[in-house]
Formats: C-alpha cells, structure tokens, sequence
C-alpha cells in the first residue's frame, strides 16, 4: 500500500455489542465512497493501524460508518476500548477471492442437489461457506466440516449459525 494515497486519522477505540470500532472522519468517508464509486454496502479498505498494515471492510450500522478493530489489526483489541489509535486508510480495489478447497470442490460435484443448492445461496452466503472451510487448519475438521456444510446443503443440520440454507 502506497501512504500517498492513504488517509490518516487518530480516533479512540469504542466498542458496540462485542464489537470494538473506531468511527472514519467523514471528510475520509467522502473521498473513499469517491474512489470505490459507491456509498452503500460493505466497502473493501486496506491501511494501517499504529503502522501495521490491515485489510478490512468498512461497514454501516445504525445508521453510522464504522471501521471495525479486529485482534488481526490492534491485537487484544477488546481490552482496549478508549485507547486512542492512528490509523491510516484507503479503498481497497484489490479482489479477495477465496479459492474453494478442493474437498469441498470435490463433495459438491460428486453430490448433484447439494451442489443445487448451493449454486442457489447468495453469493455472501457461498463466500461464507467457502471461507470458513478455507480457514480450517486440520484435515480432520475440514473433512469434519465439509459433511456437516453437505448435510446443511441437504436440510439435515445446521452450518455456519444457521438451520437451513
């Protein structure tokens, strides 16, 4: 990421729910929604934040712009509401495709109605099964995994906090 071109702000840690977030300057908002020629919906950023780069997506909730502080941007940053942070910002024009795990590649081909189903879901809601798969560490629980994801495709379980797709 290039800093010519980054947006740079302090703001103090809030927390909504379980939900730590800083609120972007509106005058950043402006030029952000300029370059990612839109003002609704999630928008993909990339920056900093007290000089340790991040990718995440600012998003709209009730009715406020917030960008959200994961642990993978400030580390334990939950315990650090009211801590005041710098932060640097810009649209992130970059995709994120999450390539599908070849198992899970594997069990929709070789399961014709889940595979059905699933071409059916939303996109967030088939970038949320993949994702979750992807991130899975041990071969045991993506096996695991991708038989409940299966199941859940057939209406036999639940997956990912839901009970049906």
């Amino acid at each position: 990421m290039t800093t010519a071109t980054a947006y740079t702000f302090t703001a103090t840690i809030e927390i909504i729910g379980i939900n730590p977030f800083v609120f972007v300057p509106e005058e950043i908002l402006n030029h952000i929604f300029e370059k990612a020629s839109k003002s609704k919906g999630p928008i993909p950023v990339k920056g900093a934040v007290n000089s340790i780069p991040y990718t995440q997506t600012l998003m709209k909730f009730k009715s406020e712009w917030r960008l959200y502080i994961n642990t993978k941007m400030l580390k334990n940053s939950p315990k650090r509401i009211g801590e005041q942070i710098t932060i640097s910002i810009d649209y992130n024009a970059e995709k994120r495709a999450i390539p599908i795990h070849p198992k899970l590649l594997k069990a929709l081909n070789d399961d014709e109605a889940a595979n059905s189903v699933f071409q059916k879901l939303r996109p967030s809601l088939q970038h949320e099964i993949i994702r979750y798969i992807a991130h899975l560490k041990t071969e045991e629980s993506i096996d695991k995994n991708i038989l409940k994801a299966i199941d859940f495709l057939l209406g036999k379980g639940k997956f990912v906090g839901r009970e049906k797709p």
